[in-house]
């Protein structure tokens, strides 16, 4: 709807998690750049943590592209499934076909497979998403896929992905063992106000826009006071911003924009905008000063009537013409 007003190609604020789009803040390169290491290294069990909404399966999405050809990847989206169907999901993303009816038919299937890939030269990743959900004996049952492996290497990289319950999670006495096994430790931070600054700039330009400062810095520093530096909770704001900017044909993209989009997503109604509301008692007082002025003047006309001055009447029907004849 408002791509053409402000000459973008494509919408830059979507909800999407589209790796093209993704700002790598200090954090987030950091967060990269040990997930990298962790899976190259195969360091086994890798932990990412970080609160709703910061950009985690965005940097997920970084990592596999990053991967690609090198690796061989189940993402794990749904964390909610008990072991074994978790189990049948990845071995169906890896393109097991021959994987049997029962859990150990399953497992020998996922180790066949493990010492192929070794055997090719590459490396297989399992991402779990949203791990938080999962329960303790699921985690355990997933500690036990570590044990693939050979002398010299671990055939399975196992990411667990989550917001910050998953730490505590991890902190249970029956998860001992696999908090033993973890060998890297990586978080994703909100954004700070330079940083969500440059993040709009970012999504803009690979959007195509011309005017990288179409949020003015009065506005972007409104955005990251309410979004605490989330990028997702950034990209329904500024969304906001821009559909309201258009509707108001407005270029620029002000502070006061910023304040209706919030309070359009707090309360789900946008304000009236002042300018509205400054028109209407301006218009009100018009009409009321004509008003007045016309009774002023029919009072003339009738006090001349009844003096039966012709010309004194003629002049306040001339008046009368001018008020009402525009």
């Amino acid at each position: 709807m408002y791509l053409t007003f402000y000459g973008l190609t494509e919408k830059p604020f979507n909800a999407t998690p589209d790796p093209r789009f993704l700002y790598m803040s200090p954090g987030h390169r950091e967060a990269l750049a040990q997930l990298l290491y962790g899976v190259q290294e195969r360091k086994g069990f890798i932990v990412l943590t970080g609160k709703v909404g910061t950009g985690k399966t965005t940097l997920l999405r970084a990592l596999c592209q990053r991967l690609n050809g090198q690796s061989a990847i189940s993402f794990v989206v749904n964390s909610t499934l008990p072991f074994d169907e978790l189990l049948e999901y990845v071995l169906e993303d890896l393109g097991i076909a021959k994987r049997g009816e029962s859990r150990a038919q399953r497992l020998i299937a996922l180790n066949n497979f493990l010492i192929e890939r070794e055997r090719a030269g590459q490396n297989t990743v399992l991402i779990i998403d949203e791990a938080q959900n999962l329960d303790a004996p699921t985690l355990e049952q997933i500690r036990l896929l570590s044990n693939f492996e050979t002398a010299s290497s671990k055939l399975l990289q196992i990411l667990l992905v989550g917001q910050p319950e998953l730490k505590a999670k991890l902190n249970l006495p029956g998860l001992a063992q696999l908090k033993q096994r973890l060998g890297l430790r990586c978080q994703v931070p909100p954004l700070t106000v330079d940083e969500t600054r440059a993040y709009i700039r970012t999504r803009l330009r690979i959007a195509g826009a011309r005017d990288l400062g179409l949020f003015a810095n009065s506005a972007v520093d409104r955005i990251a006071a309410y979004s605490g530096g989330i990028p997702r909770l950034i990209n329904t704001v500024c969304d906001h911003c821009l559909l309201f900017g258009y509707a108001d044909q407005k270029r620029r993209i002000e502070r006061h924009i910023v304040n209706q989009a919030i309070e359009y997503l707090e309360e789900g109604t946008r304000p009236q905008r002042k300018g509205t509301e400054l028109r209407r008692p301006r218009a009100e007082l018009v009409v009321r000063w004509g008003l007045g002025t016309l009774a002023v003047t029919l009072a003339s006309l009738v006090a001349a009537l009844a003096v039966k001055s012709n010309s004194a009447a003629l002049g306040v029907v001339q008046s009368v013409r001018q008020l009402l004849v525009p």
